[in-house]
Order: C-alpha cells, then structure tokens, then sequence
C-alpha cells in the first residue's frame, strides 16, 4: 500500500492511498496490453492474409451466389459448394493461362541474354566495334571496368541470391495456396456464420446490422466491379499498340496488363516496367513508343478515370478514393493500395451512421455528385421550422 500525503498551511491536510490490488491491477493492465501488442506483431501477416482472404470472398460472393441459383437439381447448401468449385476452377485456369503464357518469355529471354553476354563481352574488348569506339570517345574505360567488376562479384553470389529468390517465391505460393483455400471456406460457410451472428444480436438491432452489413458489401462488390472495368479498359486500349509494334508475346503482356490494373494507382507503374523491358529486346524505339503510351494511359486513368469511377461504383467522392490510396500505399504497399478503397468506404458508411443515429446534423446528409467536372457538393436538408 502507497500513501501520499499533502498540507497547506491554510487548509486541512490531505491523504492520498493507492491499495496493493490497485497497483497490482494496474501492473497486471500493462503487462496485459505488451502481451498483446506482442502477440499481434507476431501475427501480423495471417491477419493480412486473412483480410485479403476476406475482402476476395466478398468480392466473389456475387457470381458465387448467381451461380448456385442458376444450378439445378441442387440443394442450397450443395449449390452454393458447387458453384465455389467451379468459381475457384475458372480463376485457376485463369492464372494457370497467365503462368503458361508468361513463363516461356522469360525462360527464352533468359536463355538469349545469356547467349548472348559473350558477344557483349568481345564488343566491349573490341577497339575497333562501335560500342569500343564510343567508350574511347567518351573516356569511359574506368566506367566499363567498375561495371565489369561489379558484375563478377553478383556472379559470384548468383547461387545464394537465386536460393534466396527460390525461396521467396515458394513463401509466395504458400500465400497465394492459404488465401485462395481461406477464401474458399470463407464462401462456402460464410451465409452460416453470418446467420448465425445476426440471430446472437438483440432483435432491436438485428435490422439496423443488417442495413450496415448491405451497404458495406454494396462498397466492397462496386470496388471490385471498378477495379475489373478498368484493367480490361486498360488491357484493351494498351493491345493494339503492343500488336502494331510487333512486340513480342503481346497475349502473355496482355494478361499481365491486366493484372497490373487491378491494382489501384500503382499497378499499371508495375506494368509499364514490364512491357517497356520486354519491348527493350525488340527495339529501344518501341520500348520509348511503348513507354510514352502507357505514361500518357496512367496519368489519363488515375486522375481522371479512376476516381471518378471508383466514387460513383463505391459512393466516395473521388477526393475521398485518392487520399485513401495514397494513406493505404503509404501503410501497407501494394496490399494496402488494394484494400484501401473498400476499407476506407465501410468507414465512411459507419460514420455516417453514427452521425443520423445521434442527429449531429439536422437530417440525413444527402450525397451528390455534380454534373460537373470539378465539383462535388453535400446537401443538408433543414427540418422545417
């Protein structure tokens, strides 16, 4: 037990006592809230997979659950099972075409570089070849040294660094093997689960979850819708020009194009790297004319096209998408760019509950888009007097 004591010489003296349970209590608190930020640090990437399971669930619900009522001769529970499996059969074929269609670029680039670092090699000895005559031109001897040396020793730690990429991508599939099996049992038990939560809250407010619950999932379904409408826009106005450049393995840039763009913002930057590389052994023209094209598309879809197709699909304003991009970039990488979307549109409908419910605002705000291209207004309606 603690006493603490204090007296003025002109008022009466004052005891303060803190009991043994209450600074045991308090300890106990602390060592409790270490413990637990301990323990979530440490699963910190299963509760990423599991959100990244969790919103893909939500997302696939809607074919999901079109699919098992067009099934027939089905119970519901066997529909919804068998409607999963043939979901989860098409994404396979679909990233199972993707592997098949990107694999052999690489492997055949791969191959042909490393026939051809010999010539390289014997251009840059060579006094006498165009690539010795400029480097004596520009005195860039010492240059061409440090670079050669440099990659001498990479070669050297060529079989730690390719064990190591090994196995980051074995670590990557193991990821990918858990969310697509989460998500599936995620699809097939979760109208269960889900009826089983709302029968656990009070009739009262059973109807008022149930609200919050549709509009949230309204969020998540419109995002996806966005995402998917724009990376085929953006596959199908990027084709033509891999076509017209005769750009090799167009079908497998296509397919990676398209991957890139459902990914908000960022993903077409990953894209352009990759087209711009593979149009680089073709001809450094295309790789410039390709480069360009696809700078031009970025800057046009990502502050023109996307937000505003994600604030109407998702009911966000388009300042409200972007700002929510660049805070989930900013935490979370790529991932956080993908969830941060839905993520911040279900906050946003809880806030806007909790501000009808406790009448902050004298009636139910109501959201309007304007007409125009630079303008997005809130109207408030006051009760009349």
């Amino acid at each position: 037990m603690l006493s603490f004591s204090s007296s003025k010489d002109s008022g009466p003296k004052q005891e303060i006592t803190i009991s043994s349970g209450t600074i045991i209590r308090v300890l106990l608190l602390v060592l409790g809230f270490l413990i637990l930020i301990a323990f979530l640090r440490k699963i910190t990437y299963a509760l990423l997979l599991l959100l990244v399971a969790f919103f893909l669930a939500l997302a696939l619900n809607a074919p999901v659950h079109w699919l098992a009522k067009h099934l027939p001769h089905r119970k519901g529970r066997e529909r919804r099972a068998v409607a999963t499996v043939i979901s989860f059969l098409l994404i396979i074929i679909v990233l199972g075409g993707f592997v098949a269609s990107v694999t052999p670029p690489i492997v055949n680039q791969t191959q042909n570089f490393i026939k051809s670092v010999p010539s390289y090699v014997n251009d840059v000895r060579d006094k006498n070849s165009a690539f010795g005559k400029f480097v004596r031109r520009y005195h860039l001897q010492s240059d061409v040294q440090q670079f050669s040396n440099q990659l001498k020793s990479r070669l050297h730690d060529f079989t730690g660094k390719a064990l190591s990429a090994v196995a980051t991508v074995g670590e990557s599939i193991v990821a990918l093997l858990t969310v697509l099996v989460l998500t599936f049992l995620m699809l097939v038990e979760g109208p269960r689960w889900i009826k089983f939560g709302f029968k656990l809250l009070p009739d009262r407010h059973e109807k008022h979850a149930l609200k919050l619950a549709n509009e949230m999932y309204g969020v998540v379904r419109g995002y996806v819708n966005g995402q998917v409408i724009l990376a085929a826009i953006a596959a199908a106005l990027i084709a033509p020009a891999l076509f017209i450049l005769h750009i090799s393995y167009p079908v497998a840039l296509i397919f990676v194009i398209f991957l890139c763009g459902l990914i908000p913002f960022i993903g077409h930057s990953i894209g352009a790297i990759i087209v711009t590389i593979v149009a680089l052994f073709h001809s450094p023209v295309s790789a410039l004319i390709i480069l360009l094209y696809y700078i031009l598309y970025i800057n046009i879809e990502n502050y023109v096209v996307q937000p505003r197709l994600q604030s109407f699909t998702t009911n966000m304003t388009p300042l409200m998408v972007f700002v929510a991009v660049v805070v989930g970039v900013s935490f979370g990488g790529i991932v956080g760019g993908l969830l941060a979307i839905p993520v911040a549109g279900c906050i946003k409908v809880l806030i806007v509950d909790y501000i009808n419910r406790k009448n902050l605002i004298s009636e139910p705000a109501v959201e309007t888009v304007g007409s125009e291209a630079d303008e997005a207004s809130v109207e408030i309606k006051k009760k009349p007097a």
